[in-house]
């Protein structure tokens, strides 16, 4: 069964009569990140697809609210118009996921899914101010608010962001938004080892030059050459000053070039949707998140015992690995490498059989899966939604 409602009334209806069966659904949204986490087998699909457009914009409050269904394209689009943009700079992994349809707001807001300004703007949630959603017993909800001087709820707002539609049916979402950077510019030092590239990428965002994003790739990923990039974006004479002066500051760690339009731009479309590593098809994609520097020092250790690609984001504090699907696909090593430096490895990428045996997203704590456990039955009484995707029994 697939449901697709096209109001908020019709899909809380629709969980209200699956909830009265015990019909288990897959919530979706666009349907590009189908594969992420555990497989699923559910009785039906309950779309967001028709829950589409933009209810409230004002752009001289910086805030707007859009239904869950809206292309994540024609929001950015709207806010592009009026000189803004979602501060957390949004992925699009269907090149790495080898998926197609059309990113969805909702789904943007599932998994907290945020690029490489995150490290400057912060996380998807930390911009996400109102929620309206659906629980597993078809009550019609809202947390946070519209308006930022009146906003209550929060801590559910960010509850929800990440919840990856085990919780809730997320169908409307209210957004601070920023104005648009006038320009950009692209700061790129070569030559330099993992750590090295670290230790730059730290100091760069310590400094006020104000870096909006720091990433380094190694050797083979896009050139032959390593490259650490610092990007900088404002008003273009300003962004001039903080480069020269940046590059000054930077100067020990090496020559700083500058890479401008197109290229620069085409550069950190391609660190934010990970497409140095979709090919070749049959290697597993981690996302490990670490302190930034102890990120070479995890990567080192894994490369002790088994092949694998990296590059570096959020100066250091995201990796994106590549390595192959035998095995384990290498989950004991990075995981045991990267708990033991104070982070946790995420599965992004595998084939189903893999992601079947091996858990896809971090392992918790007890006390943690308890909390778990006790929000589910409060959101999910009967257990609709998503079932398993990110755990078996959750």
């Amino acid at each position: 069964m697939r449901f697709e409602p096209e109001s908020e009334a019709q899909a809380a209806e629709v969980v209200s009569a699956c909830a009265e069966k015990r019909l288990s659904l897959r919530l979706e949204g666009g349907g590009t990140r189908s594969a992420i986490g555990r497989p699923i087998a559910t009785a039906g699909v309950l779309s967001s697809r028709k829950l589409s457009g933009v209810t409230l914009y004002e752009p001289a409050e910086m805030v707007v609210s859009v239904r869950a269904g809206t292309p994540l394209a024609a929001l950015e689009d709207l806010l592009a118009g009026h000189g803004q943009m979602l501060p957390f700079e949004p992925p699009d992994y269907r090149v790495l996921l080898d998926s197609s349809g059309e990113p969805t707001v909702g789904g943007i807001v599932a998994g907290n899914l945020s690029g490489p300004r995150r490290v400057a703007a912060g996380a998807c949630r930390d911009s996400l101010i109102g929620l309206r959603l659906i629980n597993g017993t078809g009550e019609i909800l809202r947390a946070g608010g519209r308006v930022m001087k009146n906003v209550t709820g929060l801590d559910l707002v960010k509850l929800l962001c990440g919840s990856w539609g085990t919780l809730a049916l997320i169908t409307e979402a209210t957004f601070k938004v920023l104005p648009r950077p006038e320009d950009a510019l692209t700061l790129c030092l070569r030559g330099l080892s993992d750590a090295e590239a670290v230790a730059a990428m730290c100091a760069a965002m310590g400094t006020p030059f104000a870096p909006s994003a720091a990433a380094h790739l190694p050797a083979g990923v896009g050139s032959p050459e390593p490259r650490t990039l610092l990007r900088l974006e404002g008003f273009r004479d300003a962004i001039r000053y903080r480069a020269e002066r940046l590059a000054q500051l930077l100067a020990e760690h090496g020559r700083a070039e500058p890479i401008e339009g197109a290229e620069s731009a085409a550069l950190w479309r391609a660190v934010r949707d990970v497409t140095f590593l979709a090919e070749p098809r049959d290697r597993v994609i981690w996302r490990l998140s670490l302190p930034p520097r102890r990120g070479a020092e995890a990567v080192a250790r894994i490369r002790e015992a088994r092949p694998c690609t990296v590059f570096y984001d959020w100066s250091g504090g995201l990796v994106w690995l590549a390595t192959s699907e035998e095995g384990d696909g290498g989950a004991a090593i990075v995981r045991a490498a990267v708990e033991a430096r104070a982070g946790h490895a995420w599965l992004m990428r595998a084939a189903p059989e893999l992601r079947a045996r091996v858990p896809p997203f971090p392992p918790r704590a007890a006390r943690v899966r308890q909390l778990e456990e006790g929000l589910k039955k409060a959101f999910d009484p009967f257990g609709l939604f998503n079932p398993g995707l990110r755990e078996a029994g959750l």
